[in-house]
């Protein structure tokens, strides 16, 4: 999908130029058609049709800006690109598949057999092994403390392209330096990437802290309710441009107009379910810091979290929805818990306006080694809660149904 946002082509919605980002989600795209209609149009056509067979070359050979073929040019992706590059402070945007789809192009556009990657080593299980795979093709990573500035300037390389964070991570919610890791990225003349899914636009903009291109898994927060699965990747237009849309158009991890107009829908309600869902998340965390079942709670918004000051300072304040915590008795003490809910959803997603808990080893993170899981802090009595926007004492008390069991 093109992401360039250039008004000389294809038209923009006729916006002021310094409406606020809340206008932003709810306005940002292209504008309606003939017909008027008031919400986003929905364009379910694999081509599209062009007056004649010089302007049909023309087009496919990029000399003129317009809709061509759905891998790569549909109006409700560009407006789901848009409206998110613009929550983002970027100038331009393409749409996957999936979260992990958009790795892989960034993967597959920018890095080459003999090309170096730094990453942190508490980053989501799928993420590391993807990076571990591309190691039979030629490009190494180096998995670093997700914390320490130190350990990412030592492990750069002159072949070093990209650093790739994850701020929060999943699932110890750890947060890392944005600003530092930018500087040690451009120093070494590579590229910074943030995975800013646990916080979205709503609460963090990596571009302000220097980061170079910001990731996301749409299937998360900016859909918001479960419902669809979907990627983006946002960042300098030109570099978009250059890089990643022909490997769209040769690879095709495209989002399908469907799925990018629930996205798109997803969008216009990020902001409050996000201030909602904080305020729920660090009522709960308070609480389980409070149970005797509960060994250690992983909330950025507590004062106990190590990085609470630089989180409130790249987070807008808040501590995003997303509560981890250890309790007793290890992974039966875990799984008693989990299975004891009867409100939460025992599922491995989050964004979702229904709590959702999980237990990362046997999950997100079960095709890691043990001894990775372990140098990452994931602990076999781990659970992940993604708070919804359920009654906060209902979910008190549904996790004091099994807590209660374990004792102190």
């Amino acid at each position: 999908m093109t992401s360039t946002i250039d008004s000389k082509r294809l038209p923009r919605t006729d916006l002021p130029p310094d409406v606020r980002r809340d206008t932003l989600a709810v306005r940002e795209g292209l504008p309606a058609t003939a017909w008027g209609e008031n919400s986003e149009a929905l364009f379910l056509t694999s081509s599209f049709v062009h007056p004649d067979a010089a302007t049909a070359a023309a087009r496919f050979a990029n000399e003129e800006e317009a809709f061509v073929y759905s891998r790569f040019s549909n109006p409700t992706v560009m407006m789901m690109e848009r409206r998110l590059a613009a929550l983002e402070g970027t100038t331009g945007c393409i749409a996957t598949s999936s979260g992990m789809s958009a790795i892989l192009i960034t993967i597959m556009s920018l890095l080459k057999a003999g090309d170096h990657v730094v990453c942190s080593q508490g980053v989501f299980g799928s993420t590391i092994k993807l990076f571990q795979d591309f190691a039979k093709f030629g490009i190494q990573t180096s998995f670093v403390s997700q914390t320490d500035p130190a350990e990412w300037q030592a492990a750069m390389l002159p072949n070093t392209k990209l650093l790739f964070a994850e701020t929060p991570n999943n699932p110890l919610t750890e947060v890392c330096d944005i600003a530092a890791l930018a500087e040690i990225a451009h120093a070494g003349g590579a590229l910074l990437l943030v995975d800013n899914c646990f916080c979205s636009p709503a609460l963090q903009q990596p571009v302000k802290f220097g980061a170079d291109l910001v990731m996301h898994s749409g299937t998360k927060f900016l859909d918001g309710q479960g419902r669809v699965v979907a990627g983006a990747l946002c960042g300098p237009a030109e570099l978009i441009d250059a890089k990643f849309v022909p490997t769209m158009r040769s690879a095709g991890m495209t989002l399908s107009p469907f799925n990018a107009w629930v996205v798109l829908k997803g969008m216009e309600t990020l902001s409050i379910r996000l201030q909602a869902q904080s305020a729920r998340a660090l009522e709960i965390a308070r609480w389980l810091e409070a149970q005797p079942a509960v060994d250690r709670v992983y909330y950025p918004g507590l004062e106990s979290h190590p990085q609470h000051a630089l989180a409130m300072k790249q987070q807008s304040g808040l501590g995003g929805a997303v509560v981890s915590f250890v309790v007793k008795g290890e992974r039966a003490g875990a799984w008693a818990v989990s299975d004891a809910t009867r409100i939460c959803s025992v599922t491995s997603n989050l964004g979702d306006t229904k709590t959702t808990i999980t237990h990362p080893s046997t999950t997100s993170h079960g095709r890691l080694s043990e001894a990775h899981r372990q140098a990452a802090g994931i602990t076999q009595g781990m659970l992940r809660l993604a708070v919804g926007l359920e009654d906060v004492e209902d979910l008190k008390a549904d996790l004091a149904r099994g807590l209660a069991g374990l004792g102190a």
